[in-house]
């Protein structure tokens, strides 16, 4: 068991620091952000996350999870520091680090033993380093304290199971020491032979850039398949599976759609393209795919207005807003470029979403938000399927159709089989499912 203190109660901070309490850990989620702080000691969970209020509950009934707005004491009090505060994009894409230095350099200024500093969020290749120069410039002279980075894994809404039971561990430290503790921290996986990389700080930096980028990538190559099946009447969802079962490709994000979104790959794909254009390295794949990704979402669009002709007027109906199932994350999300080139074209916008509509709506405040899937159909010139939340996998189609003012469905995620849905008199445009599929 392991004193440790994580600074930052965001995504990853909040998870992790659950989760490494219900490993037998004394925890405790520092933030500066009282308000925050004084939710979560009531039990509010600032996030919509599958699992993660049982994990927190647990753990604070058991006394060993504690939050507190006093990041100097916490810091103070604990033998391990997890950094897991925001690196968002900078103006050209970087990864914006400040937070992350002044929490180094609070740590620096409250060293009163030996302390093992984790990097939690994800910074790029070298910033190990940085945080360790900070803390050696900022702290008493003679204080000891290692620098590791632990890239986090967590994908939204499965945050709590992968942490739990994660495809691997990633440690990158220079220091035996400081390796031995972080053991010991993730004791209970490394006694169940989880898979434990252990490297130097700058490999492990960039195993968390390298990992989510080759997985944008994918997706991204997948959807331009998907358009050229389009066009020759091929059905890419016959193709991904026959790729998938090619073992050196496995079929994992292969699932056309209409982009990728998030907190991670968007931001992610291009901070590794910021730092390979400052280490004088081309990154033209990684680039390429981020453009691709855009050009996606915008032929999401493109179907909306194959199908219905002109927008202005026109009533089109979204069903998810999130920009994966089982979260409330919206960022970068499919359905804001949807929503805003509908209103552009002067068409009329209804949305429901099971969680994220009131993230939705301090973005878009004066579109129509519905109760449930029928009711957002109901009038619709169009309705269009972006985010693949169960509740959406078996609709009442022939319900749908008698709600829609004119029969028109848009499945950006491949939900329904295109001929069943034609049958019932639906004009169908999915991704990548054979182009004669308007037609029939």
């Amino acid at each position: 068991m392991k004193r440790i203190c994580v600074v930052g109660t965001g995504y990853v901070g909040l998870v992790s620091g659950a989760c490494l309490a219900d490993f037998g850990n004394h925890v405790i989620c520092a933030d500066i952000d009282l308000d925050k702080i004084n939710k979560l000691k009531k039990g509010i969970i600032p996030i919509y996350e599958p699992g993660l209020e049982e994990v927190v509950k647990r753990n604070v009934e058991k006394e060993r999870l504690f939050f507190s707005n006093d990041v100097a004491e916490s810091i103070r009090d604990t033998e391990v520091i997890f950094i897991a505060v925001g690196t968002p994009p900078g103006t050209n894409g970087e990864a914006d680090l400040s937070i992350v230095f002044k929490v180094a350099e609070n740590i620096a200024a409250n060293l009163n033993g030996y302390k093992v500093v984790v990097t939690k969020s994800t910074v790029p290749a070298g910033t190990g380093m940085k945080v360790k120069k900070i803390i050696e410039q900022k702290a008493p002279k003679g204080s000891e304290f290692d620098v590791v980075s632990n890239p986090e894994f967590l994908r939204e809404g499965s945050a709590v199971n992968d942490f739990m039971r994660p495809d691997r561990v990633v440690i990158g430290s220079n220091s035996e020491r400081a390796t031995e503790i972080m053991k010991t921290v993730y004791r209970p996986l490394y006694i169940n032979e989880t898979p434990m990389v252990i490297t130097n700080v700058e490999s492990s930096e960039m195993i968390k850039y390298a990992s989510n980028a080759f997985l944008a990538v994918k997706i991204s190559f997948i959807n331009e398949i998907a358009n050229i099946c389009e066009k020759i009447g091929a059905d890419v969802k016959v193709v991904a599976k026959a790729m998938g079962l090619d073992g050196r490709i496995s079929p994992k994000f292969l699932h056309a759609g209409g982009g990728y979104g998030g907190s991670c790959f968007p931001k992610d794909t291009q901070a590794l393209v910021k730092t390979a254009e400052e280490t004088g390295v081309q990154n033209l794949v990684v680039r390429a795919a981020i453009e691709a990704n855009d050009y996606q979402k915008h032929v999401m669009v493109s179907k909306i207005k194959e199908l219905v002709g002109d927008l202005k007027g026109k009533t089109i109906s979204l069903l998810g807003l999130a920009f994966k199932p089982n979260t409330d994350d919206i960022r970068e999300a499919t359905s804001l470029v949807i929503i805003e080139e509908m209103l552009k074209a002067g068409a009329n916008v209804k949305a429901y979403d099971p969680v994220a509509q009131e993230a939705t709506q301090n973005v878009f405040p004066n579109i129509t938000y519905a109760k449930n899937a029928y009711e957002a159909a109901k009038d619709s010139d169009c309705l269009v399927l972006v985010t693949e939340w169960n509740e959406f996998r078996e609709l009442d189609l022939p319900k749908i159709k008698s709600l829609l003012k004119r029969p028109n469905l848009v499945d950006c995620r491949n939900v329904y089989n295109p001929e069943e849905v034609r049958k019932l008199g639906i004009r169908y445009l999915g991704v990548g499912r054979g182009y004669s599929a308007i037609n029939s």
